[in-house]
C-alpha cells in the first residue's frame, strides 16, 4: 500500500456551480480556447496543503480538467503543480455508463491500490468507485455543487486520512 492520496474535483469542488459565500474570487480562463468564469477561494490552496501534509497524503486532481488545471486552477488558490488522472471525454451515455461511472473507472485504475480520499459532486461516484475492481480503501466525500468544498468536507477527509494510520 502508497502513501494516500488526496483526489480533487473541480467543477461543482472548488468551483461551486452558484455564487459562493465570502472569500470566493472570479476568475476567467480558457483552456482549449473555451472561455469559462469560475468562482475560486485561494483559502483552498493552504487548507488542502495542510491537509496533505498533517496526513501524510498526496494531493492530486481526478477532473476533466486533467493537466489543465495546473496552470488555470491551482496557482489561483496557491497549490503546486499535482499530479493528475488522465480522465478523457465522456463519451455519453452510448457506453452504457454515467459521468461518475466514467470518472471512477479513470479513478480506480490510477490509483493502482493506493487509499484515497475523493471530493466529488457526481451523485453516483460514491457506488460507482465501491465497483470497480482492484479499488483499495477510500472515502468519497460527496461535495453539493451548488456550495463546493468546505471546512466540514475537509475534516472528514482528516479524521478518516488519519485512521488509516492506526
Amino acid at each position: 500500500m502508497g502513501s494516500p492520496v488526496v483526489l480533487l474535483d473541480v467543477d461543482g469542488v472548488l468551483n461551486p456551480f452558484e455564487r459562493p459565500h465570502r472569500g470566493f474570487r472570479r476568475h476567467q480562463c480558457s483552456p482549449n480556447g473555451m472561455r469559462f468564469k469560475l468562482w475560486l477561494n485561494p483559502a483552498h490552496g493552504p487548507a488542502l496543503l495542510q491537509l496533505a501534509e498533517s496526513t501524510g497524503a498526496e494531493l492530486a486532481w481526478a477532473s476533466y480538467w486533467c493537466g489543465h488545471a495546473n496552470g488555470w486552477i491551482a496557482p489561483r488558490i496557491g497549490l503546486p503543480e499535482l499530479p493528475f488522472v488522465p480522465i478523457p471525454s465522456y463519451p455519453g451515455s452510448a457506453e452504457g455508463r454515467s459521468l461518475g461511472a466514467w470518472k471512477a473507472r479513470h479513478v480506480a485504475a490510477w490509483a493502482e491500490g493506493r487509499p484515497f480520499v475523493w471530493f466529488e459532486d457526481e451523485p453516483d461516484a460514491t457506488e460507482c468507485i465501491a465497483g470497480e475492481p482492484g479499488v483499495a480503501e477510500h472515502l468519497l466525500v460527496e461535495i453539493d455543487p451548488l456550495t463546493g468544498l468546505t471546512d466540514e468536507h475537509l475534516g472528514i477527509a482528516e479524521t478518516w486520512l488519519r485512521a488509516l494510520g492506526r
